[in-house]
């Protein structure tokens, strides 16, 4: 039998085949089985010949594990493009988005944007996690180096425009990595719904430990302190409603006076003011049990009632006031909600108080409520909590402090040893 007419020798069925393409690399073509059922042939490329049998055996293996083969082709950059256009935005709050959309773009595109979204490993993920905290996050952004850039003044370069570079050390906190790991966990899990993935690779990664920042709140004596400092400020009422009722910034700053009755001495909180895309507006509050009606107690609403008188008098503010807010700027607008915390940060200052974040009024309120004696369960819907496992979590360390001071008040049953 002559050489052309002898039978060549073929791969098992179901093997593949591995050949030389022109330009070099090696290409395994298998047919293999996608996570929405459907049998269809690949092309996987590798530089050598036992690259290419290694990622088939790969292939194979998970076959026979029953485990579906990836075969979509768009990088982790691409697809959380798609995924917050498409998926995020449409379903979550305003204000989530922009958090959302931050985090993918300083972080996640830039940390692991190349890879292939069915190449992405638990690995790639766990390293660049891990060498978050390295990284100063200032120089990684440039955002000193963009800011003397848009404004061309060299004499306001900081950190990481400064020559030589001056490194401010902005590293990643342990918080913002969890949250970071929970968006991408929510986002690859919807490419396993829609059968895009066949495994959420990001549940296999370990919530990054370390050091988390606890909530800080202020002593009685210390919000005293406070308050009597502030109380010839603009905005004490402000502070007041922070403090006294726990309202987050956005709620306070976005109170109307449709909505504060200083009659029956309720306020309903319906409505928060936020940035979202630019633009200063109100928008629903965080959860259906953020929207609620709080009482309010006697003292805060006499200052609420002069905070209007005062209001009513100023003609431009009136005037300027189309929204009808609780508290605007000197010019009847919307307040800007970095330029309330940086005032905020001046009356801290002056007071000679322990510093805390605006956030941590309500912390405040919080710790002050439990040190009075109120039950969680009452702290829980004065601060709107969707559960009262929320309120005791956060907060567990103050209810065994107060637990233990009620406790020790049980001694006086017992007499004293001669």
């Amino acid at each position: 039998m002559s050489e052309k007419g002898k039978s060549k020798k073929r791969n098992p069925n179901g093997s593949g085949t591995i050949g030389t393409r022109k330009d070099g690399r090696v290409e395994l073509k298998l047919f293999v089985e996608t996570p929405d059922g459907k049998r269809k042939r690949v092309s996987v490329y590798g530089a050598t010949w036992e690259e290419a049998d290694a990622e088939r055996t790969r292939l194979k293996e998970l076959q026979r594990k029953g485990i579906p083969v990836d075969v979509t082709t768009m990088t982790v950059r691409q697809y959380l493009g798609r995924w917050l256009t498409t998926v995020a935005e449409p379903s979550i709050r305003g204000t989530t988005f922009v958090t959302w959309e931050a985090l993918v773009r300083l972080y996640m595109i830039p940390g692991i944007g190349k890879y292939k979204l069915k190449a992405l490993q638990a690995r790639h993920i766990r390293d660049w996690l891990n060498g978050l905290p390295t990284q100063c996050q200032c120089c990684a952004q440039g955002k000193d180096a963009k800011r003397v850039a848009k404004s061309d003044d060299q004499s306001k370069a900081r950190c990481c425009a400064r020559k030589p570079v001056e490194c401010c050390q902005q590293y990643v906190s342990t918080g913002t990595r969890r949250t970071i790991l929970r968006v991408l966990r929510a986002a690859l899990q919807d490419a396993v719904d829609d059968e895009v993935l066949a495994r959420n690779v990001a549940k296999q990664v370990k919530m990054p430990t370390g050091h988390i920042r606890k909530e800080k709140a202020w002593t009685e004596e210390e919000a005293l302190r406070f308050l009597e400092t502030a109380k010839d400020h603009r905005l004490y009422a402000l502070w007041s409603v922070a403090l006294a009722i726990g309202l987050r910034r956005g709620e306070a700053l976005g109170l109307r006076w449709s909505e504060v009755n200083l009659t029956a001495g309720t306020v309903d909180i319906v409505k928060a003011l936020y940035r979202v895309g630019g633009t200063l507006g109100l928008h629903d509050v965080k959860t259906e049990s953020s929207e609620a009606s709080v009482p309010l107690p006697p003292k805060l609403l006499a200052i609420l009632r002069q905070h209007q008188i005062d209001q009513s008098e100023d003609a431009e503010v009136s005037n300027a006031n189309k929204l009808g807010l609780v508290f605007t700027s000197t010019r009847g607008t919307p307040l800007e909600p970095r330029n309330v915390n940086r005032a905020f940060a001046e009356l801290v200052k002056k007071s000679g108080v322990r510093p805390i974040r605006l956030h941590d009024l309500r912390h405040s309120c919080a710790t002050l409520l439990f040190a009075q004696g109120v039950d969680p369960a009452t702290v829980q819907r004065i601060l709107r909590h969707a559960s009262i496992t929320t309120t005791t979590s956060i907060y567990m360390e103050v209810i065994e402090r107060v637990q233990r001071d009620a406790v020790a008040g049980m001694d006086s049953l017992f007499p004293d040893k001669a």
